[in-house]
């Protein structure tokens, strides 16, 4: 059975490419922090305020973001949220979104750890 019961969250959050920086450092000052994975992505919001008249102007009307993917314990989820929702804001359009979702399950390839062992790592978490 993959579903181990496991209070985890998948955080999902869209930032402006320059704001990364200062994500990262915000992150990484958290206890335990999980580590992410971070892509470019292309896409628009409500924002996008005037109309599209060709199709050519339609492929070219899409924002550059970031998208971050965090897989984090419950009890690490509100402290996420908050470093990336503070170090992200800048109080103009387009600062980003922050979604944060059930995990039903995370297996740990190398070891087959699941669940919350799956997301921490004994080797850097637990102290020497």
């Amino acid at each position: 059975m993959l579903y181990d019961g496991g209070n985890m969250k998948l955080i999902i959050a869209y930032i402006q490419p320059h704001a990364l920086t200062r994500v990262e450092h915000a992150l990484l000052h958290l206890p335990l922090f999980p580590g992410m994975s971070v892509s470019e992505v292309r896409g628009f919001g409500q924002g996008k305020v005037h109309r599209v008249h060709t199709p050519r102007e339609a492929l070219t009307e899409f924002t550059g973001k970031v998208r971050l993917e965090i897989a984090a314990v419950d009890e690490q989820a509100e402290a996420i949220v908050e470093a990336i929702a503070t170090s992200a804001k800048s109080g103009r359009r387009g600062d980003g979104k922050i979604f944060v979702l059930d995990l039903a399950a995370a297996v740990r390839i190398r070891t087959g750890d699941r669940g919350a062992r799956a997301i921490r790592s004994a080797d850097r978490d637990d102290p020497a």
